[in-house]
């Protein structure tokens, strides 16, 4: 296992660069604990199925992984038919979905009968189903078709699919959310666009960001509704209101190299994103109530870069794949509260 030391004040006011001197006395860099994972083939993804259990996929390794934490021992099932997993979650059955996203299917995957079922998209132009999220109530799950162009909806009670058509032309669906009310809320990196569905039509609504150049990649959704997104292009963390419609944005401490990728939102309604852009990559956190920088770390293995992360609330820990091989922890309930 790798920690990180913690880097002194004058080095985080180095990495801020940009960013006003003052900020620095609100910063707190964690303590990240990294695990080598003894399958090669891009680790990412990880979801915490529950306080001594995460799953993860190796995208091209082609497997499902388990990690328990408290023995440091890893477990690997074998996609034969190699479908490039890109992402995997949980329900609270214990079922594991997964994303075969070269073959075109959703995989459910039965640790308990080590048994895998595919549900294979009902439109070949859907070829390549992306990162998926659960309904609060688990009845379905949601999930985007980055350059199929579409978000698509999983019934899990019978296992059928609709899929969505994203208006705008290779608007590359990418990160998804759910917010209170439950409309699936889809970044569109392809674009400067959010969109949005009504999961009572299915209705997709396009909204334009303020920037043209903006490209948002990965999201969060904060208890009010308002939408918080990783700006991959500009370096930027940006923030649509849906009830004002009015976009707001904050730069990242290397700016347009920050290449904002993996995110995450605590029950602090802090956001977590990971500057990847640099090495070693950077691990922030942004407080959505203060509207400011509180934490900045570097990730100790230097990471290559974070895709993804999963938020889990009962350890108050964010967790991440590498693309340097790792799985990692950050525990998030010790930063400084303004």
């Amino acid at each position: 296992m790798r920690t990180r030391p913690i880097y002194t004040l004058p080095v985080i006011i180095m990495l801020l660069g940009c960013l006003e001197v003052e900020a620095a006395e609100e910063l707190n860099p964690l303590v990240i604990d990294e695990w080598d994972v003894p399958y090669a083939g891009r680790p990412r993804d990880p979801y915490v199925s529950n306080n001594d259990e995460v799953w993860f996929v190796g995208q091209s390794g082609h497997y499902l992984g388990r990690f328990t934490p408290s023995s440091g021992r890893f477990f690997k099932r074998a996609l034969e038919d190699r479908p490039g997993p890109h992402n995997v979650i949980v329900g609270t059955d214990g079922i594991v979905w997964y994303t075969g996203n070269m073959r075109g299917y959703i995989g459910r995957y039965d640790p308990l009968a080590d048994k895998i079922t595919r549900i294979f998209m009902p439109d070949e132009a859907a070829h390549d189903p992306h990162t998926m999220a659960f309904s609060a109530d688990e009845k379905y799950i949601w999930f985007t078709v980055q350059r199929g162009n579409f978000v698509g909806r999983l019934t899990i009670d019978d296992l059928s699919i609709e899929l969505i058509k994203v208006t705008t032309p290779h608007a590359l669906p990418y990160g998804i959310r759910l917010a209170p009310d439950g409309t699936t809320w889809i970044a569109l990196l392809g674009t400067n666009k959010l969109a949005a569905v009504n999961p009572s039509t299915l209705n997709l609504k396009e909204y334009t960001l303020l920037h043209p150049d903006a490209r948002p990649r990965r999201l969060e959704i904060t208890r009010d509704s308002r939408i918080w997104y990783a700006d991959y292009r500009r370096g930027t963390i940006g923030l649509y209101n849906p009830a004002t419609n009015t976009n707001k944005e904050w730069p990242l401490s290397a700016g347009r190299r920050s290449e904002p990728y993996g995110t995450a939102l605590d029950k602090q309604g802090r956001l977590w994103v990971v500057e990847t852009g640099v090495t070693p990559n950077i691990f922030v956190g942004f407080d959505t109530r203060s509207e400011e920088i509180v934490s900045v770390t570097h990730i100790p293995s230097g990471a290559g870069s974070v895709r993804n992360m999963d938020y889990h609330a009962p350890t108050d820990s964010v967790w991440f794949g590498t693309d340097a091989g790792t799985l990692g922890r950050a525990p998030v309930a010790k930063t400084k509260q303004n």
